[in-house]
């Protein structure tokens, strides 16, 4: 059973939708005890990340989330979900994440060129890891954000994506996963992303 995190922040029916066509049995839930027994966990998220962490604690899921990360399951942040494993972001300064890992979230410069926030395709690349099975060098996926990931170690980091300046688009810590882009948007190769995870995770 996959726990998908309900903290009003995240696009639950696209990726319970995805879910649902990958055969993947689930459950959208904002109760700390479900999460906890589940055998895997979602985060998703859209939106601030301040607000995010605010809901967060104020639904008491922020434990529920780091006692999860620290289990040994299986666990996948996605968008803004990738965001909050990290210790702080410039979206929302004096705010702390869930601190799960080493790293700061960015702002992206905008230019004549280079519009705020990325929306829409963009490809990844020195890619690696188990989330990339099966995936070529360069193969596109759907992003929406104006911060991007900076990790502090950088050999947990999965792949990279490139707008304006070269920015960590994924991770792998032990059994610790997330991604900035969409995999529940991205077509056949976000399904492969999702496939992947649930193989890891023995959900499929």
């Amino acid at each position: 059973m996959v726990a998908v995190v309900d903290y009003d922040a995240g696009n639950v029916k696209s990726v319970e939708k995805a879910l649902d066509k990958l055969g993947a049995e689930h459950v959208l839930t904002s109760d700390p005890e479900v999460i906890k027994i589940a055998d895997s966990c979602i985060l998703p998220g859209v939106g601030n990340f301040g607000d995010c962490m605010d809901k967060l604690r104020s639904a008491g899921l922020d434990k529920a989330v780091k006692d999860f990360a620290a289990s040994g399951k299986c666990f996948l942040g996605i968008c803004v979900g990738l965001q909050l494993l990290f210790d702080e972001s410039e979206e929302s300064p004096g705010v702390s994440g869930l601190g799960i890992l080493k790293g700061k979230v960015k702002k992206f410069t905008s230019t004549d060129e280079l519009k705020v926030p990325q929306i829409g395709w963009n490809n990844v690349f020195n890619v690696k890891g188990r989330l990339f099975e099966g995936i070529d060098e360069n193969t596109y996926f759907y992003f929406v954000h104006s911060f991007y990931l900076d990790a502090a170690d950088k050999n947990i980091v999965t792949s990279n994506t490139s707008y304006g300046t070269d920015y960590d688009s994924s991770i792998e810590s032990g059994n610790v996963f997330a991604t900035q882009f969409h995999p529940e948007k991205s077509s056949d190769a976000g399904l492969k992303v999702l496939t992947n995870f649930l193989k890891i995770a023995g959900e499929l």
